[in-house]
């Protein structure tokens, strides 16, 4: 293969914009070696329940009519764990070099090379999904900066969803000006509605859920 062919395939319709990104990826992840900035654009470990999850290195929006299914999705990519930009940026490469040989060796028309980039982004996430799996309990230790999991037995916050006898929502909590979002239960089924202040009052630490009742502060 020569420069140009690459440069050809690389940068074909059905290419470009994941080139691009690759490309993206590429500057923010030498930024941030060179500098030692992490970008905060990082799911705190905590996901369940509706609204925005903020990450180690991303913002999701979870549809406030359905969360918990976006957010079992989530969980089940292990976005609870791995920081997203870690994600994102492999399961990129790995859709990208698929559709880059794809291409290269079957070229297709535009239209049936975008059509197959689909299939390719779902196989890219769940092979990236085992690639990262090992280092699961790594991910596991650390929060999107790198420090030790915070305690937030104690901590208030609202609530960004509302709660009701075993139903999942979310909490926001500040740590410092660092804002992050965990999956809540109340604590004694009571129904708690979105925008109460809350205190976490206990937690199941495997299951990364947190225990709520209101808070006597207001």
């Amino acid at each position: 293969m020569t420069f140009q062919e690459f440069l050809n395939v690389a940068f074909s319709p059905v290419n470009t914009i994941l080139s691009v990104l690759l490309g993206l990826s590429v500057i923010y992840w030498l930024f941030t070696i060179l500098t030692g900035l992490d970008i905060d654009v990082g799911i705190h470990s905590d996901l369940d329940g509706g609204a925005d999850v903020h990450t180690p290195e991303g913002h999701f929006h979870a549809p406030e009519h359905d969360p918990a299914a976006w957010m079992h999705f989530l969980k089940f990519l292990n976005l609870d764990i791995v920081p997203v930009t870690y994600f994102l940026t492999l399961s990129l490469l790995v859709t990208w070099l698929a559709s880059f040989y794809l291409n290269y060796f079957i070229p297709l028309p535009t239209w049936a090379g975008l059509l197959a980039l689909f299939p390719m982004m779902i196989a890219g996430m769940l092979i990236t999904k085992m690639v990262l799996k090992p280092l699961n309990p790594f991910f596991k230790e650390i929060n999107h900066k790198g420090e030790l999991s915070y305690a937030f037995l104690g901590r208030e916050g609202r609530l960004k969803s509302s709660i009701q006898d075993d139903k999942i929502g979310m909490m926001e909590v500040f740590i410092g000006s660092d804002p992050m979002t965990l999956m809540v239960r109340s604590k004694d089924g009571t129904k708690l509605e979105h925008g109460t202040r809350v205190m976490i009052v206990d937690e199941e630490p495997e299951k990364r859920i947190y225990y709520v009742q209101q808070s006597m502060r207001y």
